[in-house]
């Protein structure tokens, strides 16, 4: 874990690379840290991981699969969005963050989300964007990376999921997107950095952006 400073004397918040995590000890432990957080007993994170193999959708409850019987578990959780995909080879951001001290209102915390992930893509190459009225990322061949937040007395959790090496057939079973269209990943525009690598440079990318 590490901190970077910023000249005005604002924190980034702390970073964690986490590796494979489960997705439900992962829900759990954003959930706590956001209590603990909006109880001023801790402070903001950015946690970064991949997962095994689930599928997860919004606290609404919006089910576009496909087919009824997924090829991997299916979880109902509290945040926002549509049924998709998470595990090997996607790239997780969960930011824990305190939205009334940063001052940052809901569709300007999503906007953010999503130019950070743009900036980290740019970086590398591969063009990228927003879609207004559809969540997330998207490039020339689908949709790139999902996002989904949840918001508790004024603390913002879950995050995004970016596609970097993530095998289609994950995808196969569901509507990734709400709207017919494909879900691509990073590995079909270029060479991409390892897991961990990346998610430095999303992170960077995020804190930026959040104390401009």
């Amino acid at each position: 874990m590490y901190h970077a400073q910023m000249k005005s004397g604002q924190h980034f918040p702390a970073f964690e690379w986490l590796g494979r995590q489960p997705y439900k000890l992962m829900w759990q432990q954003m959930q706590l840290r956001a209590k603990t957080i909006a109880d001023e007993e801790a402070e903001e994170i950015i946690w970064t991981c991949e997962h095994d193999p689930v599928y997860t959708t919004g606290r609404r409850g919006v089910d576009n699969r496909f087919e009824k019987e997924l090829p991997a578990p299916f979880i109902v959780t509290d945040r926002g969005g549509e049924t998709t995909f998470h595990g090997p080879g996607q790239l997780m951001l969960y930011p824990v963050i305190n939205l009334r001290r940063r001052r940052l209102g809901v569709k300007q915390y999503t906007r953010l989300l999503e130019q950070s992930c743009i900036d980290t893509l740019t970086g590398l190459g591969v063009p990228s964007e927003q879609r207004i009225g559809f969540p997330g990322v998207w490039t020339e061949h689908g949709k790139i990376a999902a996002l989904g937040i949840r918001v508790s007395k004024e603390i913002a959790y879950h995050g995004m999921a970016l596609n970097v090496s993530v095998e289609s057939r994950w995808f196969a079973t569901i509507n990734p997107c709400g709207i017919g269209k494909a879900a691509t990943s990073l590995s079909s525009f270029c060479t991409p950095p390892t897991l961990c690598e990346l998610a430095k440079i999303w992170y960077a990318h995020f804190s930026s952006r959040m104390n401009t």
